[in-house]
């Protein structure tokens, strides 16, 4: 089976696996990391198909709706065996897929590899701008989460244990991931996209103060 095959059925499985997900991390979000890491690999350098398999899988088991943190990997592994994907390929994507998310503030980025920093980066940047605004509330809704709450501060969680435990309101999270993403990006071609989305945010949430406290 050729590369182009593969990646194709692997899209086909993403996107019976994941459409019509309410929850911000559905098939499109899937779509747009793909689109995104094919051109910051082709920009850094990056093995193509490393990238594309590990950016299609990336969320085929998001441990935010799994029982392990280890799920998409272990998804990951067996799909990519039933196409017959050399091994080598195998651990280099569930490598990737094991270790992309953002697990709190203070939490080591474990990736090593470009084909990592590269589908990293561009699942951060769909967590950015506009479309990262719309998956923020996306996501808050379907967990039930209040838009605001100024009783409750932001907080810097410093392990993943505690990261997964919070249930902090949809603007919180702006402080506790979306805004420290922009110093935390990998390559070079991300950093460049991440300034115009990092300044619409910081442009969004003054203006959602501003009318919180009847301003404007």
């Amino acid at each position: 089976m050729n590369k182009e095959v593969i990646i194709q059925k692997t899209a086909n499985f993403a996107k019976k696996k994941l459409s019509g997900a309410g929850n911000g991390h559905d098939f499109w979000h899937v779509y747009r990391v793909w689109k995104m890491a094919t051109l910051l690999a082709q920009k850094e350098g990056a093995d193509l198909f490393v990238v594309q398999l590990a950016a299609l899988l990336h969320d085929i088991a998001d441990w935010k709706f799994s029982d392990s943190d280890k799920a998409g990997g272990i998804l990951s592994r067996k799909w990519l065996k039933s196409l017959k994907v050399e091994e080598l390929i195998i651990q280099e994507v569930c490598e990737i897929v094991d270790n992309l998310s953002f697990k709190g503030a203070g939490v080591a980025n474990k990736l090593k590899s470009i084909e990592g920093f590269v589908v990293q980066d561009a699942d951060r940047l769909d967590t950015l701008g506009a479309m990262g605004i719309a998956r923020t509330f996306a996501f808050g809704g379907h967990e039930q989460r209040e838009i605001y709450n100024p009783a409750e501060k932001p907080k810097l969680h410093q392990t993943f244990a505690a990261y997964k435990k919070s249930r902090s309101s949809s603007i919180n999270h702006f402080y506790e991931k979306l805004l420290l993403l922009k110093d935390r990006l990998n390559t070079k071609s991300a950093k460049k996209i991440a300034n115009h989305r990092h300044k619409f945010m910081e442009a969004y949430l003054q203006e959602f103060f501003d009318e919180w406290e009847a301003k404007k």
